[in-house]
């Protein structure tokens, strides 16, 4: 009985250094913050340094900024740990917490909203004036995990329309041209017919492109979305996502901070948000899933 009990201790004891040993491993020695760039991917990495060293400094760990090809990438980064912090869009984030756990925790506020819309942008003189003269043209979007620039129009289309696949069925083409100023820049030089993208993407470019209020025009907007969020891998540990959570929303505290975020997306200000907000973004997706192609 007692060399049972002493199986039985070493059993546990053994257990418990393994969840100890496992616990300790979930928090990287390096932090990665994931990025995905809205506007000039060239600057964004040096951009962020300063957000990453304050942050590090706040954690008492490395932390790295690293730029993304597209949320695509990201979302799988975030499934393999090998990005820990994301800055996704409510589609993106809904497909990385449906596929690998990972956890809202943060998002964007904007002119004072938690909430913003996508826009159809044509040329200006390309006499397209509604949705339904879209038919047959060449779509331009950032990537096929963007809420504003993909999912919320497709699926504005597909339920107009009633089409099976929008890219396929409805336009003739579609162009991914990894990013919303790619999008916009690619109506402009007359490469597609339109662009959906955020609203309003044109005040990013107007400096580039003087005249592009004049060039380009928005025939519609799609329904609210829940704001761009900062989300979690599912490794890292709940005392850890609380310092990084608590650390972000004192950035509303520093100036400097906000500029930077505001440089690189936007971003007014940093609040809190939950799983529930992006709700209307999974039923969205889960209405019509079956006409929206995630291959690229």
């Amino acid at each position: 009985m007692k060399k049972l009990l002493s199986i039985l201790l070493v059993a546990v004891l053994a257990v418990s250094l393994a969840a100890c040993g496992s616990s300790s491993a979930s928090n990287p020695e390096k932090i990665v913050m994931g990025f995905v760039p809205s506007q000039d991917s060239d600057t964004i990495a040096d951009t962020v340094e300063p957000l990453a060293e304050k942050l590090s400094e706040e954690l008492g760990v490395e932390v790295e900024g690293k730029v993304m090809t597209n949320y695509t990438a990201l979302v799988e980064a975030m499934g393999t740990n090998e990005v820990h912090i994301g800055f996704i869009p409510a589609f993106a984030y809904v497909l990385a917490n449906e596929k690998h756990g990972v956890e809202v925790i943060l998002k964007s506020e904007r002119y004072g909203s938690g909430t913003y819309k996508a826009q159809y942008v044509v040329a200006a003189d390309s006499g397209i004036e509604s949705l339904e003269d879209l038919k047959g043209k060449t779509w331009a979007y950032p990537d096929p995990t963007s809420t504003s620039g993909y999912l919320f129009p497709a699926a504005q289309l597909s339920d107009m329309f009633d089409v099976e696949n929008v890219e396929a069925d409805f336009f003739s083409e579609g162009v991914q041209t990894g990013g919303h100023d790619n999008a916009a820049i690619a109506v402009y030089n007359g490469e597609a017919d339109v662009a959906t993208t955020f609203d309003d993407v044109r005040t990013e470019l107007e400096e580039e492109y003087p005249d592009v209020m004049e060039k380009l025009k928005v025939i519609e907007y799609t329904d609210e979305i829940p704001n761009d969020t900062i989300s979690l891998s599912k490794e890292l540990d709940d005392e850890l996502k609380t310092k990084i959570k608590e650390s972000f929303l004192a950035f509303n505290e520093d100036p400097d901070m906000i500029k930077i975020m505001n440089e690189v997306y936007s971003w007014d200000k940093i609040i809190e948000a939950s799983d529930e907000e992006y709700q209307v973004v999974r039923d969205t997706y889960n209405k019509f899933k079956d006409s929206i192609s995630l291959d690229e």
